[in-house]
């Protein structure tokens, strides 16, 4: 346990009555403000939230999807703002926040359809604005961020849902589709284009795609499952120009070498970057992102935190026993962690809301960084799971002590390697091929669990006699990764009457993020009940 320690510094912990405002409303602002829904409808606080577009809190992980017609809005809902509005909760759609005063603890709110302005005021501020996604420097378009919303016809990076919609009529006509970027979220889009009938290739700079993730054989056979797929991938390439036609509409992308990738629709999946606008202009520190401390504090008056991915845990305190490193981390692209950040941040709200209600001070676990968040491929055709460090050759020795350990099956497609430290747990992990196998390396690796003496037998959990993969969790194993639920919590919610994946994820947030652990669930639901769900 530790304590909030708001006497270390010139902020006060929060007073009931308190205003907070939420500027951003995306899965992970929805989150924050889902979990301090009670103070609002209390009266306890008052809670304000800021949205930029005109829709209220969707799941962004499933854009692509719905893009690609196999996922439908009615599903991708994260928030009912007459139902916030019901419990007290005043939500700003189609608003941007274009100025902090953290003097005057005042916001610039500007109505993007009518440009007028206003002033809101704040008493704490929680900045969840996320990330924008990267553009590159090529002839034809304009890789200013501010002229996103100004890249020619056909070309896009799949943020939000227009984007979804220009996405989803070149899919429904069948159009070729190029993808710049051969990281996970370009390959996803790639093979889910390739699904749906539309001629797929993705232009990759490097010698193998997901490059960050994989080593040099598990490129190589991610590459052929993904040529076995339907999509065409050419690496090791450089983009110089988006070739427009005479409407300036994208109809290919030319390389250096001079070749030319035709298509009808261009993905760029390049990355992104935190947005930091709003705390650079407010005078609070940046690096990749808002900076901030492991308790989400952006400035020291306690007045501004920020959650997700536009913040940059980075704690410059040497006798912090909670931090591992010294060294922040710029956006993740991943769900998860803001949510345990918006979950940590709102438990925080209540624990000192109800300190001063007692007359005490309030005490809350720390928030601490788990073992680097899996990297998995999402699709039908391909599964892929990667991990920490996967750097090292078998027949190498390691200075540590530590060892790798590597298996391959070409004629199946499917790739292990483990990179082990010195007392035998994972530093790292790359599984293709082998889903069963990949889900037990995630639980060991996550939790910091020692490998059996000979890890050859985690591969037979994909054997023909190794029976179901739900069959062998336990209680404590981890189903859903992005809303970390556990087996035994969904088997609680069956077990309280939960009939369908969609009350199971009512009840305990399973599969409401990227969506992958959904047949996982429904299993788990089969198995429970003895039904076909």
């Amino acid at each position: 346990m530790t304590t909030i320690r708001p006497a270390r510094s010139a902020g006060a912990p929060m007073r009931p009555g308190e205003h907070v405002v939420v500027v951003g409303y995306g899965p992970v602002a929805a989150r924050f403000v889902d979990d301090v829904l009670g103070l609002a409808a209390a009266g306890t606080i008052r809670l304000t939230v800021v949205g930029g577009e005109a829709d209220a809190a969707y799941n962004r992980v499933l854009v692509g999807e719905h893009a690609m017609g196999r996922a439908e809005l009615s599903g991708m809902a994260l928030s009912d703002p007459a139902g916030l509005a019901a419990s007290g909760v005043e939500v700003l759609l189609g608003t941007e926040v274009t100025r902090v005063d953290r003097a005057r603890r005042r916001l610039r709110l500007t109505d993007r359809a009518t440009g007028e302005s206003r002033e809101l005021g704040y008493d704490r501020l929680v900045l969840a604005t996320g990330a924008r996604p990267n553009l590159p420097v090529l002839r034809g378009i304009n890789p200013d961020p501010g002229a996103y919303e100004h890249l020619p016809a056909g070309v896009t990076a799949l943020r939000d849902l227009a984007d979804a919609r220009a996405v989803r009529a070149v899919v429904e006509r069948r159009g070729r589709v190029v993808v710049l970027g051969g990281g996970v979220l370009g390959l996803e889009a790639a093979l889910a284009a390739s699904e749906a009938g539309c001629p797929s290739t993705v232009v990759h700079h490097a010698p193998w795609v997901m490059t960050r993730s994989l080593d040099a054989p598990g490129g190589a056979l991610l590459g052929r499952a993904l040529a076995e797929a339907g999509v065409e991938v050419v690496s090791g390439a450089q983009a110089r120009e988006v070739l427009l036609d005479e409407d300036r509409a994208f109809r290919g992308l030319l390389l250096e070498d001079g070749r030319t990738v035709p298509g009808d629709l261009l993905l760029l999946s390049i990355g992104v970057t935190a947005r930091t606008e709003l705390a650079e202009g407010a005078g609070l520190r940046t690096a990749r992102g808002v900076v901030v401390n492991h308790e989400l504090e952006a400035d020291v008056e306690l007045r501004v935190f920020a959650i997700g991915d536009c913040a940059e845990v980075l704690c410059r305190d040497a006798s912090c026993q909670v931090c591992p490193a010294r060294e922040g981390r710029g956006p993740s692209g991943l769900v998860g962690p803001g949510w345990r950040q918006a979950e940590w941040l709102a438990a925080r709200f209540h624990a000192e809301l109800d300190a001063v209600a007692r007359g005490g001070t309030a005490v809350l676990e720390p928030l601490t960084e788990g073992p680097a968040a899996a990297v998995r491929l999402k699709a039908h055709q391909v599964e892929l799971a990667s991990a920490g460090t996967v750097a090292g050759e078998p027949w190498e020795p390691r200075p540590d002590g530590g060892s790798v350990v590597q298996w391959a099956d070409g004629s199946a497609g499917t790739y292990a390697k483990l990179v082990l430290g010195p007392d035998r747990r994972l530093e790292g992990y790359v599984v293709l091929g082998l889903p069963r196998a990949a889900a037990e390396i995630g639980l060991l690796h996550d939790r910091g669990e020692v490998l059996p003496q000979d890890p050859s037998v985690l591969l037979r959990l994909d054997g023909p006699d190794a029976g179901g993969e739900e069959s062998r969790l336990g209680p404590e194993s981890t189903v859903c990764h992005c809303a970390g639920v556990t087996m035994g919590r969904i088997a609680h919610a069956v077990d309280e009457g939960a009939c369908t994946v969609e009350e199971v994820s009512c009840a305990t947030r399973a599969s409401t993020g990227c969506g992958g652990c959904r047949a996982a669930v429904a299993r788990i639901i089969e198995e429970h009940r003895g039904v076909t769900v």
